[in-house]
């Protein structure tokens, strides 16, 4: 039997959309470059049902294969800023209510 990480299952909701449509938009792209299943899978070095599973946008593929996937229609650049810092709206948002505490006059209530 086959074990699923904790992680896979309580995966968020938007986060498995989210997956979904990666795969179905890396199955669309293999699709238009004419590419069989067997075929590309063998240019990823997967086999044909891991492929189809990513395809289908399982949770349970690593990582790499998402990758090499993506780098195969090229567009490996955009991995790298899937996560980058200066996108992360929550953190901003919490450096600039530290910033307005730490300079905000003494006595003066928040408004």
């Amino acid at each position: 039997m086959v074990q699923v990480s904790q992680a896979v299952r309580v995966l968020p909701s938007p986060a498995a959309s989210a997956l979904r449509r990666l795969g179905a938009d890396l199955a669309l792209a293999r699709k238009r470059r004419k590419e069989a299943l067997k075929t590309w899978a063998i240019r990823m070095q997967v086999s044909v049902p891991t492929l189809m599973k990513m395809e289908k946008g399982d949770p349970t593929v690593s990582m790499g294969v998402y990758a090499t996937a993506i780098w195969l229609i090229n567009r490996h650049e955009a991995l790298g800023e899937l996560a980058d810092p200066a996108h992360d709206k929550a953190a901003l948002e919490t450096e600039v209510r530290a910033a307005k505490a730490r300079y905000q006059p003494k006595g003066k209530q928040d408004a």
